[in-house]
């Protein structure tokens, strides 16, 4: 079975034995739905309804005469004023005490309610539908309102649709090679209406991100210490990105340590040693501008010393001066293959989802810096451009790996096609 057929094959009719079950189980036999009574039923509850009445009316006159003798029994105590004020009282608390007590109550009912309100943890699905839902409605809304313009089939609509689908950040190319399959398409099935299109649209752009079928999402970890490697221009949510993979592999039980090796950014340092603190990981950091290759070496070292599972090094992403950030990253490259000569396992690219085909830009530039196993895609909770993913995966074939689903510390996961194209494409067919 294809991806698209996973994704949004039919569903079967629910079988007779069920549908009569159901039917079964929502009967209203609760005792509110009283059957009619008949007139010869209706005579007797009548008369039962008169007697329990009067048996009512006796009770009552009895508990009217008990009431009255018991008051003329009891003798009247007389207490003057002062036999008042001599009474104890309950102990009178102190102002300032009253206000201390009454604040220990409202934190104590705070957390009470703190407690009784669970958190309710979203399923990775749920993750990709939020955070997927601003590309999902544009892009929905856009292929809606193509439709809804469009009574024929012909040159115009194809074109249109090619601009379309480049406005959803797809790419030129990907929007070139659908345009032209929809066209031999609509030639084989003789399609003369754009709705009989719209399913055919949906299953080229899940055929063209499942290709062969080979994704190769999967994060390349070893049995011992497996070295990632970070690259990305400044701004792009790298960083945050290496900080919360940190809490989520401790969280799994590893044993982590990140590399700060973005030495001409002091931000840089600063930012990795904080998420350091914060998630309780250790950070190698060297003096400010200390040659970047020296703190790797220093990292790896430490790593391999102390038996670390997974050693997370952060780089500096100055693409507007590739001849120097090429030399870093091949002398960075050698220092590590000194220490551990298959590493690094993986090389991250952090591309931010909201810069559209720009994002394409700064993958094709660093692919050409160093070699790429896979992509961070950061910030697409809030923006509409998801369609990059497209663009990468045909114009690149580099796999996305990891993505981001918004600012809490655990909105971070490993990537999932099956869950990115539903939360992409649901309800548009």
């Amino acid at each position: 079975m294809g991806l698209f057929d996973r994704l949004f094959g039919k569903k079967e009719e629910p079988k007779i034995e069920e549908v009569v079950k159901e039917a079964l189980e929502n009967l209203d036999l609760s005792e509110d739905a009283e059957p009619a009574l008949t007139e010869a039923e209706k005579v007797p509850q009548e008369d039962a309804e008169v007697e329990s009445s009067e048996e009512d009316l006796l009770q009552e006159e009895e508990n009217q005469e008990t009431v009255e003798e018991s008051q003329d029994s009891e003798p009247v105590v007389e207490v003057s004023q002062e036999e008042v004020e001599e009474l104890p009282n309950s102990e009178e608390v102190p102002e300032e005490e009253n206000t201390e007590l009454l604040e220990t109550v409202e934190e104590n009912s705070s957390e009470v309610l703190e407690v009784e309100r669970p958190q309710v943890e979203e399923t990775v699905q749920e993750k990709y539908d939020r955070s997927l839902k601003k590309t999902r409605t544009g892009f929905g809304a856009r292929l809606n309102a193509f439709f809804a313009n469009f009574r024929s089939v012909d040159e115009e609509f194809f074109e249109e649709l090619e601009e379309l689908l480049i406005m959803s950040d797809v790419g030129v190319q990907v929007a070139s090679n659908l345009t032209e399959e929809l066209r031999y398409e609509a030639k084989l099935e003789n399609a003369k209406k754009p709705d009989a299109l719209r399913r055919v649209i949906i299953e080229k752009l899940v055929e063209l991100y499942e290709k062969d079928g080979s994704y190769d999402e999967s994060i390349h970890f070893q049995d011992g210490l497996t070295v990632m490697l970070f690259v990305g221009v400044n701004g792009v949510g790298k960083t945050t990105s290496i900080g919360k993979l940190a809490h989520r592999y401790k969280q799994a039980g590893k044993k982590v340590m990140l590399v700060a090796a973005d030495t001409f950014r002091a931000g840089a340092v600063a930012q990795l040693a904080e998420w350091g603190r914060r998630v309780d990981v250790p950070v190698v950091t060297g003096p400010e501008k200390a040659d970047p290759a020296s703190v790797v070496f220093d990292g790896m070292e430490r790593a391999v010393a102390e038996g670390i599972d997974i050693l997370m090094i952060d780089t500096a992403g100055r693409l507007q001066n590739k001849d120097n950030l090429m030399a870093e990253l091949e002398k960075i490259g050698r220092i590590i293959k000194r220490v551990v000569p298959e590493a690094p396992h993986e090389t991250f690219l952090a591309l931010d989802a909201s810069t559209g085909q720009n994002a394409l830009v700064q993958a094709k530039e660093f692919s050409k810096i160093t070699p790429l196993t896979g992509i961070v895609l950061t910030k697409i909770d809030g923006t509409a451009r998801g369609g990059v993913v497209l663009a990468i995966r045909e114009e690149l074939n580099i796999p996305v790996k990891l993505i981001g689903f918004g600012e809490k510390i655990d909105d971070i996961g490993e990537f999932n096609s099956e869950n990115f194209m539903k939360g992409l494409l649901e309800g548009l067919i």
